[in-house]
Order: structure tokens, then sequence, then C-alpha cells
């Protein structure tokens, strides 16, 4: 992974992806604070813990990334989490990354159920997870979410 590349994408949608998200802490945004992330989550993924990928454009520019994170084999679920350049929303990125990451979860890791959270303003990503075949998730209180919608699709 292009420590450069993925720092760009992140820094072009900040903004755009902290009113959508929570914010990361301002270190991640330097070379070091990027390549630590980056380093993190292939560990997270050798351990079987996490399952990242980025989506690139026809000239190899990052435009998205999405992951099942927080992969518990014994529940047999996992989160999920993805996010789209400002300048390529719209165009169903979004819906590819995370039917991807429904196969991945069937295909390669054998779960049965996937996780998101949402703000409730983010009426883009409650789309993409409608579309997807998520469903609001209504079972009562989760720490986790916090100001979140909780969402969980049964696969």
């Amino acid at each position: 992974m292009d420590t450069e590349a993925l720092l760009a994408f992140e820094m072009r949608n900040r903004a755009w992806f902290e009113s959508q998200i929570d914010a990361r802490d301002p270190s991640f945004y330097s070379l070091q604070g990027v390549a630590e992330h980056i380093e993190s989550y292939l560990s997270d993924f050798a351990m079987g813990a996490w399952h990242p990928f980025v989506i690139e454009d026809s000239s190899e520019c990052i435009v998205g990334r999405a992951n099942l994170k927080c992969i518990d084999l014994s529940q047999r679920s996992a989160q999920v989490g993805y996010r789209i350049d400002q300048q390529a929303c719209g165009k169903g990125l979004a819906t590819l990354a995370l039917r991807h990451l429904i196969e991945q979860a069937k295909v390669r890791w054998d779960l049965n159920q996937l996780i998101a959270y949402v703000y409730e303003e983010n009426l883009g990503s409650r789309k993409v997870l409608d579309r997807c075949g998520f469903l609001p998730d209504q079972s009562g209180p989760d720490d986790q979410a916090g100001d979140e919608c909780r969402f969980v699709l049964s696969i």
C-alpha cells in the first residue's frame, strides 16, 4: 500500500468524512500516522480480526476504502465500514464495496452476521445499507453504538 496515496485520499476528504463519521486522531494525518495505520490493519488482517481493502479508479488513485472489522469467528460476525471519496459519491462505489464485503464475509470468513453503525443524518450510507439488505436493529441499547443507529444483515 502506498502510504502517500492513502494519506492524500484521507487529507482530500478529511472534512467530508468528519461530517459523516467520527473524526480520526490528528496524529493520523501524517506519513508516520498513516504508515502505522496500514501496519496495524495488515497485522490485524494476518490475525483474522480485519479484512481491509482500498478502491482505486482507472488511474490508480484511491477513491475509497472498506473493511470488515472486529471479526469474531466464534460469534461468526463482524462490523462493516467504508468511506468513499466525496467526488466519487453517487456512482455506486459504496454499494459495490459493501457487496464485496458481504461476499468476503460469506466465502472467506464463513460469517453469518454483519453489523453497521451509521449516524441517523448520514442518509447516503443508510441507503447503501438498505440496498444491500441491512435492517435497522431495534433490539435494545448497544454500548458500541453511541449516537449511531445499528443495522444488521443476516447472511
